[in-house]
């Protein structure tokens, strides 16, 4: 058993070319430091003092820079290539968290928190199309699973260790959220620089046939709106689920930051060996499908007022995990299959967007219905949109 195990896992994570080994340590460095955006709506209604719908506001404002940025880095990596747009993000965005640590006016931090997404999510269009460039057609979608293993098991350390800093002093999470950014781009620079490293493209690669668009692939342009609809359910998870279960549950700001990085830490141990596994075996529609069943279910779990509420989190967290683990790696594979090397910018931007957009208004939204009608209301809206999901899915072709 011990045997077969390793093995498994030995073949799931073989294969992969040396650059993709180091792009995910970069990610692994950066994403270790994600901390500012779990607590930010704890930071805002607890040590800010502001209301929850204007914490949400400031989310949406997060999402609405990140859905500009999007735009201007999968454009800026056509032009410049993906190593320049990563790095330049990288400080860039490193610097703008230190700066958001610093503002204390409400205004101030909606103007800052727009600008750091701007900056710092350009970095995604750009960090997918070197995934694709430094992988094969055979081993893509395991480079782009471990990529988000990277981002996943810097969630679990980001969670924790931005739970403890957290309990002590809010503002210490915008300095090692900043630090993480800059120590990344170093590393990408050491290790991935055209000068240093062969396999790095210096520029892109021209279009040869301008009417492969991924502005006018119709099909894909529906499962965008799709992945946006998903995206503001997901969200809930960073934003209005940690403020309930701190409101409503009373748990521990450590415990919730605990039950953060409980779904990187399951997503690290199971994600790739589970999409070694499924991988052809079925249709990707069909595991996304199945993905968004789980999440509504995750959902739905927490109107139950009979269960111990420290279990119930957990119960609800782990669903989740499954269902994102299910959903997420065959959205990007799903994407990945209708590119070329000349439009994977074009598709890679949209589905930045998707998700940039979905956290501009999702958190905005699940705010206010939590507000104005309760949290009940929000979680059975969820449970039922992801419900819906999952027969559109379905019907995808």
């Amino acid at each position: 058993m011990i045997t077969q195990t390793l093995s498994l896992y030995k073949n799931a994570y073989g294969g992969l070319s040396k650059s993709t080994w180091w792009l995910t340590l970069v990610m692994l460095i950066n994403r270790s430091g994600t901390m500012v955006v779990p607590f930010m709506s704890m930071y805002l209604t607890q040590h800010i003092g502001v209301s929850i719908s204007k914490a949400g506001f400031v989310m949406s404002m997060f999402g609405a820079g990140a859905a500009i940025g999007a735009l201007i880095g999968g454009r800026l990596t056509d032009r410049l290539g993906y190593y320049y747009v990563q790095i330049s993000t990288l400080i860039g965005g490193g610097i703008m968290f230190i700066v958001l640590g610093q503002m204390h006016s409400y205004t101030a931090i909606c103007v800052c928190t727009f600008a750091l997404a701007m900056v710092n999510e350009a970095f995604r269009p750009a960090n997918s199309v070197a995934i694709a460039y430094y992988s094969s057609e055979e081993n893509r979608t395991r480079s782009y699973s471990l990529n988000r293993l990277a981002i996943n098991l810097g969630w679990a350390v980001g969670g924790a260790i931005g739970g403890i800093l957290a309990s002590y002093n809010y503002g210490l999470l915008f300095w090692v959220d900043g630090f993480t950014n800059l120590s990344a781009a170093l590393l990408l620079y050491v290790v991935l620089a055209p000068s240093r490293n062969v396999a790095t493209e210096v520029k892109m690669e021209r279009p040869v046939n301008k009417n492969k668009s991924a502005y006018k692939d119709k099909t894909y342009l529906f499962f965008i709106v799709l992945v946006f609809l998903f995206a503001m359910c997901f969200f809930q998870l960073f934003t209005t689920v940690p403020v309930f279960y701190k409101e409503k549950f009373h748990l521990t700001v450590f415990y919730i930051g605990m039950l953060m990085a409980l779904n990187g830490v399951v997503i690290t141990l199971f994600e790739m060996i589970t999409i070694f596994k499924l991988e052809g075996t079925r249709p990707h529609l069909h595991f996304i499908s199945a993905g968004m069943v789980m999440v509504a279910l995750s959902y739905l779990l927490l109107d139950i007022s009979s269960i111990n509420k420290g279990i119930l989190a957990v119960s609800s967290i782990l669903i989740l995990t499954v269902g994102e683990i299910l959903s997420m790696p065959f959205m990007n594979s799903y994407w990945i299959k209708r590119t070329q090397n000349h439009n994977r910018g074009q598709y890679a931007a949209l589905y930045t967007i998707a998700w940039a957009s979905a956290q501009a208004t999702g958190p905005l939204i699940g705010a206010l219905i939590a507000e104005h009608y309760g949290y009940n209301t929000l979680w059975i809206s969820l449970g039922v949109t992801c419900i819906l999901l999952a027969f559109l899915y379905r019907r995808l072709k």
